[in-house]
């Protein structure tokens, strides 16, 4: 990391802002407290909740925008949904969707880190890892770091307990939790520059 401290704007939906979590942290608030950096790293939340990948490419560039400074490390965080799903989006639309905001991002110079939609509902098992992979394929292809949190998590008996324990869509704390631990240890620290102290 150079001189300039760090600001992360993350850029998603309910699952961003850890709605269903008791504790209020989410898998963000998770993450940013187990990333130390000097000076104290800025996180910044920007989530709509039911967005999908439509909605928030017509946002992010606009908002991200108004919070990055020249005298800050910016960088982006995308948490993707599962929104796509419900909203009626196609496969292809939500990879171009994803694909313009990669691709605005590295123009604007802004690194780009990407965390893929958890498993949620049954009745959206197959979809939901057909529209991950797409996801994970459009950020590798660019070369930005991307997070499966489905594929780990999709038959994860503490996963599926937590999301039945709740509305059966959210994920409460053990959820965010987990999530949390895959986004520390698929490359989080190293995006950042930072040792990885995570263990």
């Amino acid at each position: 990391m150079g001189e300039l401290p760090l600001r992360l704007a993350v850029i998603g939906d309910e699952l961003v802002a850890g709605a269903g979590d008791p504790r209020g942290l989410g898998w963000v608030g998770r993450v940013a407290a187990r990333t130390r950096t000097t000076p104290p790293l800025t996180v910044i939340t920007l989530a709509v909740p039911g967005e999908t990948t439509t909605a928030l490419g017509a946002r992010w560039d606009e908002e991200t925008a108004r919070r990055f400074t020249p005298e800050t490390d910016n960088r982006l965080v995308v948490g993707l949904g599962r929104r796509d799903l419900d909203g009626g989006v196609s496969l292809a639309r939500s990879r171009l969707n994803l694909a313009n905001v990669l691709d605005v991002a590295e123009s604007r110079r802004i690194p780009t880190f990407v965390v893929g939609p958890p498993p949620g509902r049954y009745d959206q098992t197959e979809r939901l890892g057909e529209l991950s992979a797409a996801f994970g394929d459009v950020a590798t292809r660019r070369g930005v770091p991307f997070v499966d949190t489905y594929t780990p998590l999709a038959t994860h008996e503490q996963w599926l307990g937590d999301l039945a324990a709740g509305d059966g869509v959210l994920p409460g704390q053990a959820g965010y939790g987990m999530m949390a631990w895959l986004v520390l240890h698929t490359g989080w620290h190293a995006w950042l520059g930072l040792p990885d102290d995570v263990g």
